[in-house]
């Protein structure tokens, strides 16, 4: 089933491809967010966005792997992979720590979706796992392929099911808390 792409919330970093080249810049430009009403309706769309950007560290993975992007003199493939991993797991800590916690005290009705939730992220820190110890061992492209393919999977099952159980709740539960804090860095 083919998907819109969401639009990256306002005052919002957004990931670029310049013409030409390799390498996704990061845009900060935009309108900030103005008012409290703006930011508990930005909430949910920010949770996108974030999605939408570690989908994009993905693919940027992946075409590291092939050697399609345009690595930076003294960088290698370890630096996009690793990235990905990082940014990946930071994502998953936060909501763990940070924005899990808030959903649970305004709603703990969902304390079976959010124990489900914690499970796919602890199923793909063990797959990032996986991928960075082939990665430090120099695996083969092909393997390193199939280790994000299974990544990928889970991540996108699990971004799906995260968005249609809580986006409607972060809108209206507004957590209180800086999104990188209960988002991770990419928002």
């Amino acid at each position: 089933m083919s998907r819109a792409e969401p639009a990256a919330p306002r005052g919002r970093r957004e990931w670029r491809r310049p013409e030409g080249s390799g390498i996704l810049e990061v845009d900060t430009k935009g309108p900030t967010i103005s008012s409290e009403t703006d930011r508990m309706a930005a909430f949910g769309g920010q949770l996108r966005a974030v999605h939408q950007r570690l989908r994009q560290a993905l693919e940027l993975a992946r075409r590291s792997i092939d050697g399609e992007v345009d690595i930076p003199e003294g960088l290698d493939l370890l630096v996009f992979c690793r990235g990905f991993c990082s940014a990946l797991s930071g994502h998953h800590r936060s909501e763990d720590t940070g924005l899990f916690p808030e959903i649970l005290a305004a709603r703990p009705d969902l304390k079976p979706v959010v124990d489900d939730l914690v499970r796919d992220h602890n199923m793909l820190e063990h797959l990032l796992g996986e991928f960075s110890a082939a990665l430090s061992s120099e695996a083969d492209p092909e393997a390193l392929h199939r280790h994000l393919d299974g990544i990928g999977a889970i991540m996108e099952s699990h971004f799906g099911y995260e968005e249609r159980r809580l986006i409607e709740v972060l809108d209206a539960v507004a957590p209180d808390g800086d999104p990188r804090t209960l988002l991770g860095e990419l928002a």
